[in-house]
């Protein structure tokens, strides 16, 4: 059987993006859940997770400019129209909460009048006014929100691993980047 044709590949500069934010994402939703966690280790917690929210809000910022300058490829022309569908829907929705999980942050901080260090003295200033009917409701829209970023992460993962092993179109390739080279007849482990 042979392979399917390769989609062409994210540009360098989208593919780098794509996976230092889905580092920087996975690692804020599990410092999130030890914020919740562990009283011992809150504080260390939050001052990571602070200026990690912000640094993630920026580059998805630079990440939607980066799109828009260099669009990324096209979805495989055989693919049914519910899975295209799904797919742009997906990444939607992943846009949206890349910003909307640390703006409600940011949000949150703002009515505790709780300040958001970045480092030493560098604080950024409150978006909305001191307020604590609004930060008990930004809290939980911020735990809702984190929550359904995550489910989409695990159908975004689950998504990418159909294109890889079952649909095998070229897809999850495109962002990875990594071909598999076949091993050839008669070479054997030369310890290269």
């Amino acid at each position: 059987m042979s392979p399917a044709p390769m989609s062409p590949a994210f540009p360098a500069l989208s593919r780098l993006l794509h996976w230092l934010m889905a580092l920087m994402i996975i690692a804020m939703l599990f410092i999130g859940i030890g914020m919740q966690a562990s009283l011992a280790d809150y504080h260390w917690l939050l001052s990571v997770h602070r200026p990690l929210g912000i640094a993630i809000l920026v580059l998805a910022a630079v990440r939607l400019l980066n799109r828009r300058v260099s669009p990324p490829p096209a979805l495989p022309a055989g693919m049914p129209g519910v899975l295209a569908f799904a797919a742009h829907a997906s990444h939607v929705a992943l846009y949206a909460l890349m910003f909307a999980v640390p703006l409600v942050g940011w949000a949150m901080l703002s009515a505790a009048r709780y300040p958001v260090v970045l480092y030493g003295s560098l604080v950024l200033p409150p978006i909305l006014p001191q307020n604590d009917m609004v930060f008990a409701l930004l809290r939980t829209t911020h735990t809702v929100l984190a929550l359904a970023l995550f489910a989409l992460i695990l159908a975004h993962i689950g998504a990418a691993l159909m294109h890889a092993i079952a649909f095998r179109d070229g897809v999850f390739q495109s962002m990875a980047n990594w071909r598999l080279r076949p091993v050839r007849a008669g070479s054997g482990a030369s310890g290269r």
